[in-house]
């Protein structure tokens, strides 16, 4: 968290400090002109301090009030550590904390008071080395800050996924403002809206040679206020390429924009204007490790030269790195390509063996929000997960189920869609499963417990509790009570999925073991200052090889002759109703899995498309 900043009065540690050290020396006791000038320094009353010391009081007083506009400092902290006193001479050594302010860290340094007496009074001797010991007359502090340029988030292979795109900079280089900073900032803060005050303090506490960046905009705000920049004596603007425009996965990279006076107010932290903002996606989960931290050194400057003479303290700052995902670019061309033509679609592809989702692709839905996190009646497209059940229970792939057009189970009605009226067919459950006969698949709701369903659904990785760094669904299930609600189960009509969930079931049966989801491989979690280890992930599950292996021929008998079968190879899958005319593909090809959700459109077409087009990707 930003640590805010803060107005301080005289603290505790000086008060016990100076009443520790009050009793120990006879008057004239140097104590008091010690207590009076850190106290004063501390507390922004600098005529207190001015007169506890030996020096021009205008000037002492001007010395400490730059000091705080130099260092941009958000509060002074004193500690006596030590006095000596040697006849009218005398010694103060004290501890010093600087809040630097901007998520910066304190800057700590020790210091000493040299004193005398002066007409029988103790006095500090004045000189800028009581600021700090190597500030020598004709200098000044400075605070250099070198923030680093925004790194990308990449493939599978560390290749951006994103393209350069221009961010406009404005700022000043201070020796050029002439003494007009007051000015230039107040137009500037009026034609922006940041506050005035910070981009003063920017200014004063850096080198007067470097350029400062104050304000950032981003292509579509500049044109806005172009004019009123060019019309600020003293005003610069850079243009400055940064990889932010994202490429496809576009909704999972996110988008990035530059920072506002609001978003700088709700930030806090390292961010500075000059800086970029992740506001969706992997750019927003991941900003910190993006952009990192700034490296900032408080340096002193010769003041007739504006070069540096000394650098006190410097902070590196934490790296920022690339964030790498698990995204492969062919794959993703070619769930963008499939999912075209649709009205809406959402799509994810997985690898098989690992569960590293490879694509997310939509038409009309979000990548995120649905694709990843959308919560859908699952259709009998449950029935993948359903059959594991009824297997295990001995249920015969070649058992005849009628499938009539309408059935009543436990007193929940079924009806499925496609068959006329009084007429009914039979076929074996193998059949009526590749189909999705919602009739036949609800009957056989008396051969399994609501345990052998909910065990199944878990062992498929519904309801686990998996973690993406972006918004995710695992699915649900209610309890079930009755051989109505176990019906409903099977048919998928009291189960949410959604298209990743079933894509990692599909890729338990290609694979024989269920797999949570990877979106990211580097770095581990989005957070680089989190002081809690984020919990692991669900262990993989096996797939008992023997239901595997009659779930696999099922899965063959779902794709084989439909749109889905298309590109290298055997596909396996099953075509879904789910209502709300909105179908289902989930299944496989190689080592893909996918599934696919479409409204008003044939998922299994969308699932043809996708592996048609990895058939012809270079």
């Amino acid at each position: 968290m930003r640590r805010a900043r803060r107005t301080l009065a005289a603290t505790a540690t000086l008060a016990i400090a100076c009443t520790t050290l009050t009793g120990c020396f006879e008057e004239p006791s140097p104590h008091d002109a010690v207590r009076d000038f850190l106290v004063g320094w501390q507390s922004g009353d600098y005529d207190l301090a001015a007169g506890r010391t030996d020096g021009d009081v205008a000037k002492v007083r001007k010395a400490l009030a730059d000091t705080k506009l130099e260092l941009d400092a958000a509060s002074f902290r004193f500690e006596i550590k030590g006095l000596s006193m040697t006849g009218e001479e005398s010694k103060a050594d004290f501890h010093a904390e600087v809040d630097l302010g901007e998520n910066n860290p304190l800057w700590e340094y020790e210091g000493v008071l040299p004193l005398h007496l002066v007409d029988g009074v103790w006095k500090v001797r004045w000189s800028p080395s009581v600021l700090h010991p190597q500030l020598k007359e004709g200098q000044r502090f400075a605070v250099k800050s070198s923030p680093r340029a925004r790194q990308p988030v990449t493939d599978r292979n560390n290749d951006s996924l994103q393209s350069d795109t221009v961010l406009y900079v404005a700022g000043v280089y201070p020796s050029q403002l002439d003494g007009q900073a007051e000015s230039v900032v107040a137009k500037l803060s009026e034609a922006t809206g940041y506050a005035q005050d910070r981009l003063l303090s920017r200014i004063r506490s850096s080198p007067p040679d470097d350029f400062v960046p104050l304000v950032t905009f981003g292509r579509a705000r500049f044109p806005a206020v172009q004019a009123k920049l060019e019309a600020i004596k003293g005003i610069k603007v850079e243009a400055q390429p940064q990889p932010i425009n994202p490429d496809p996965p576009r909704q999972i990279v996110g988008s990035v924009g530059a920072l506002t006076p609001e978003t700088e107010q709700e930030l806090g932290g390292p961010q500075r204007a000059g800086d970029s903002v992740g506001r969706s996606g992997l750019q927003q989960a991941y900003q910190n490790y993006l952009t990192g931290s700034t490296q900032t050194k408080v340096i002193t400057l010769d003041l007739k030269t504006g070069k540096q003479v000394a650098q006190l303290m410097e902070w590196p700052g934490r790296q920022n790195i690339s964030v790498q995902t698990t995204i492969d670019r062919t794959i993703q061309q070619a769930a963008e390509q499939a999912v075209a033509d649709s009205q809406a679609s959402a799509m994810v592809a997985v690898q098989a063996d690992t569960g590293e989702i490879r694509a997310v692709a939509t038409k009309g839905m979000h990548q995120e929000k649905d694709a990843l996190a959308g919560k859908y009646p699952a259709g009998t497209a449950f029935s993948i997960v359903a059959a594991d059940a009824l297997l295990k229970n001995n249920v015969s792939t070649k058992q005849r189920l009628a499938c009539p057009q309408e059935r009543t189970v436990g007193g929940a009605k079924f009806v499925h869609v496609g068959q006329m009226t009084g007429t009914t067919t039979s076929a074996t459950f193998q059949e009526q499963f590749a189909k999705g006969c919602v009739t036949a698949l609800a009957s056989l709701a008396r051969r399994v417990t609501a345990a052998d369903l909910t065990e199944s659904a878990k062992a498929f990785g519904l309801g686990q509790p998996w973690r993406l760094p972006l918004k995710s669904f695992s699915g649900g299930m209610p309890a079930l009570s009755s051989d109505a609600d176990k019906a409903k189960a099977i048919a998928g009509q009291n189960v949410e999925v959604s298209p990743l969930s079933m894509a990692l079931v599909a890729a338990a049966l290609s694979s024989g073991t269920w797999r949570p989801p990877v979106l990211v491989t580097n770095p581990t979690t989005p957070d680089p200052t989190a002081e809690v280890v984020p919990a692991a992930q669900p262990a993989p599950i096996p797939v008992d090889a023997r239901i595997r292996k009659a779930l696999t021929t099922m899965m063959r008998a779902g794709a084989a002759g439909t749109n889905a079968q298309a590109g290298k190879g055997k596909v396996y899958g099953v075509t879904a109703t789910a209502g709300d005319q909105m179908t289902w593909f989930v299944g496989w090809q190689g080592d893909v899995a996918i599934a696919v959700l479409s409204k008003n459109y044939n998922a299994g077409a969308v699932a043809g498309g996708f592996f048609s087009a990895l058939r012809n990707s270079p």
